[in-house]
């Protein structure tokens, strides 16, 4: 009797530990976004000294930074598929890893098309590796309860690194040259390598514990057709028309963040006389109101119509980019600052409410549907980057890019509203 205690107290059980291994999981996690956000700081920070040293014209950096961003989101639908297949832990070395060499790599460069290799390609395919996927991926595994928690603190994990290296990348560019900054970069991802293999667990199993807030599972088999599923689901909501629209209005969304203010802020700012310091500060401050725009959103999704709520943040987005040409000056001013905060607490407020309806349109499908909905995001977030950096050569100017995109903004509204509700 007393050998079938024993046998039974070794079971692994739901029982919740009073420190359950999850949130240090969940700490790896968050350190390893922020360390590998360094990546997503740098390429605003480049445009001009890249030009100065090498003579390239804008359009071309800018080319590089849009493969970086078509990749990042092209390769996101597949993240999770890689990860069920060869696990978390392994996936996230490696791209750490290609993101540290590619990085490394751009300090003996001399042609462009070196650039577009090492940064627009490896740099790209490791960041689209640890897009959302990574973060979703391990609240799903780890955690029952808490999931709307940990996913909005791991998500916060990718403006809190913009806090972190966009001033100190800012300012090794502006002393010492766009190398160092480079080398910092490498050097950060590499740094997050030894915690994510000691200290990361693919699986609550592979500890024997339950997910916290959960029950006990043997952990699932490998999955082999994962990948072939997301194109299977993509096909299918490709046929639909809120597909089309959520994809059109992201793809807006990542023309207007990512590939408009991240990578031309700093040197439209640059064009009127700010500092490149004082650029850098200014994205990190949006970084601060990223955070709080983004639980605030999540908060109206739940008791507001996701549609609307994203006809008036694309409405408020595009009406203060038409005002930025104008706010643009020497030195920071409170109308700026104003734009700033504004500004920062729009910029990914449509993440909530777009997958609010990838959830209601797509049912089970809905996670897949988002990563390739994500994936137009980055499309447009590419188109911008690129198109960005040719208008600044052809106009000598940001304004007009100001503009197109305040109206584009304006097509993504009416395209929100254009949304039907599913009938129940």
């Amino acid at each position: 009797m007393a050998q079938t205690t024993e046998h039974r107290s070794s079971l692994p059980t739901s029982r919740t530990p009073r420190f359950h291994r999850a949130w240090s999981v969940a700490a790896v996690t968050f350190v390893t976004i922020i360390g590998a956000a360094a990546f997503a700081s740098l390429p605003g920070l480049l445009i001009e000294p890249l030009h100065e040293e090498f003579d390239w014209s804008r359009g071309t950096i800018g080319f590089a930074v849009s493969v970086n961003l078509a990749l990042y989101g092209l390769t996101a639908p597949f993240a999770a598929a890689l990860m069920d297949r060869f696990g978390i832990r392994r996936v996230v070395a490696v791209a750490l890893s290609v993101i540290a060499v590619g990085s490394l790599l751009t300090v003996w460069m001399t042609a462009a098309w070196q650039l577009v290799l090492f940064w627009g390609i490896l740099v790209g395919l490791g960041s689209g590796s640890m897009a959302l996927a990574f973060a979703a991926t391990v609240t799903n595994r780890w955690f029952t309860a808490r999931r709307g928690l940990v996913t909005g603190i791991l998500t916060a994990a990718g403006a809190s690194g913009q806090l972190v290296f966009l001033p100190l990348l800012s300012w090794l560019v502006e002393n010492h040259g766009w190398r160092p900054a480079s080398v910092t970069v490498a050097l950060s991802a590499l740094a997050v390598v030894p915690f994510v293999w000691l200290l990361l667990r693919d699986h609550p199993a592979d500890v024997g514990l339950a997910p916290y807030g959960g029950a006990y599972a043997e952990k699932p088999a490998p999955v082999t057709g994962a990948a072939r599923r997301a194109v299977t689901v993509l096909l299918k909501a490709a046929r639909t028309g809120p597909f089309w629209l959520l994809a059109g209005t992201f793809a807006i969304c990542g023309a207007s963040t990512n590939g408009l203010v991240k990578t031309h802020f700093v040197p439209a700012a640059h064009d009127h006389g700010m500092p490149v310091t004082a650029a850098a500060g200014l994205l990190a401050v949006i970084g601060v109101f990223d955070v709080v725009g983004t639980i605030a959103s999540g908060w109206f999704t739940d008791r507001f119509e996701a549609r609307r709520l994203l006809a008036v943040y694309y409405a408020l987005r595009g009406v203060s980019l038409l005002f930025l040409p104008m706010l643009l000056a020497p030195s920071v001013h409170p109308p700026m600052l104003f734009f700033i905060v504004f500004y920062g607490l729009d910029w990914v407020a449509t993440v909530p409410p777009t997958i609010a309806l990838c959830r209601e349109h797509y049912g089970e499908d809905s996670a897949i549907v988002f990563g390739w909905v994500l994936a137009s995001h980055q499309i447009g977030a590419a188109v911008i980057a690129f198109a960005g950096g040719v208008a600044r050569d052809v106009f000598g100017s940001y304004d007009p890019v100001w503009y197109a995109s305040g109206a584009l903004c304006a097509a993504a509204a009416l395209m929100a509203l254009v949304i039907r509700r599913r009938a129940a």
